[in-house]
């Protein structure tokens, strides 16, 4: 009977061992995530392309009046004469051009080499790959280049002998002189200073400058672009040649040959010199002129507001652009 109960109990003790094992192994088992199971995530929404940087709108072309001797060299040397675009926005003088566009961001124009573009809030577009600069100009690379020229009145249609020799003493100092051409040079005229002499080599010849001018004043009519050039000559010049006075007078390229030799040289335009900032034309007589000839170079710069991106310009961009064929500036290819 012993060996009964005792066979019932270790029944009983194994049948409770088998009821807490199993038990145990129905709770969940602590397993850690693969780490080399792919992650499953959101793909992102389509979205466009971004835009190009470049800029877009309406392209403003400023250009200047058809007397500007900067507008007749720019579109020769561009080859689109008398081709520009009715929507042109036309402007009195080199600085009045510079000043509008530069505050203008869609705007595009061209000013003289001698423009202070920093203060106009402009920048310089480079022309065919080529940076507008002096050694480029003189190097033939950058071919938006022109002369600046000057005419005097006929010998003997001064109305004063002094003046007259004052007037060619002026002559002599800016196309021979070093100091003349440092004075042009500073202003940002293009010239050989090297192949000049100094001025006390040639001033025996003009002993006028040796006396009182004071009560003689030089008239100088014609391009705007050449103002800064000439007006720090003449300056440079004054107490060199007896303390002169001058007036500055320009509106214009047109008016240099007009206001010296020829229909308005009478007229309340007329000057003693005028200044053309291109090449003079035929029918402008200046042979007439007591001295005629080309005092520097410069180059002519498309210019755009500070802000814009454009860098460089191709000839036929440009022509396309003053011609109104290319009206925005996100059709620039």
């Amino acid at each position: 009977m012993k060996k009964i109960k005792s066979l019932i109990v270790a029944l009983l003790v194994i049948s409770l061992f088998i009821s807490i094992t199993a038990c145990g192994s129905n709770e969940p088992a602590e397993t850690e995530a693969p780490t080399d199971a792919p992650t499953e995530t959101t793909a992102p929404e389509e979205t466009e392309a971004p835009a190009d940087n470049g800029l877009e709108g309406e392209i403003h072309v400023y250009s200047r009046d058809a007397a500007s001797g900067t507008r007749g060299a720019f579109e020769e040397l561009v080859g689109f004469e008398e081709e520009l675009t009715d929507n042109a926005i036309l402007t009195e003088s080199n600085g009045d051009l510079a000043a509008k566009v530069g505050s203008d961001p869609l705007a595009i124009g061209y000013v003289s080499l001698t423009t202070d573009f920093s203060a106009n809030n402009i920048k310089a577009v480079n022309y065919e790959g080529v940076e507008a600069t002096e050694e480029n100009v003189l190097n033939e690379t950058y071919t938006l280049a022109r002369p600046f020229n000057y005419v005097t009145r006929a010998a003997g249609d001064f109305g004063d002998e002094d003046k007259e020799a004052l007037v060619a003493s002026f002559i002599a100092f800016l196309t021979e002189s070093t100091e003349g051409a440092n004075a042009i040079a500073s202003a940002g005229g293009i010239v050989d200073v090297a192949s000049k002499k100094a001025w006390a080599d040639l001033q025996a010849d003009h002993p006028i400058v040796g006396q009182d001018n004071s009560g003689i004043e030089i008239v100088t009519v014609g391009s705007t672009s050449v103002e800064k050039t000439i007006r720090t000559a003449l300056e440079t010049f004054q107490p060199m040649a007896g303390n002169f006075s001058f007036k500055m007078s320009h509106a214009g390229s047109g008016e240099g040959a007009q206001g010296t030799i020829g229909s308005e040289k009478d007229s309340a335009k007329k000057g003693d010199i005028g200044f053309a900032s291109r090449a003079f034309k035929d029918e402008e007589e200046v042979s007439l002129g007591m001295s005629t000839g080309t005092f520097c170079l410069d180059a002519v710069v498309i210019c755009a507001e500070t802000s814009n991106p454009i860098e460089d310009l191709s000839q036929d961009q440009t022509a396309a652009i003053f011609k109104g064929e290319i009206l925005n500036w996100e059709d620039l290819d």
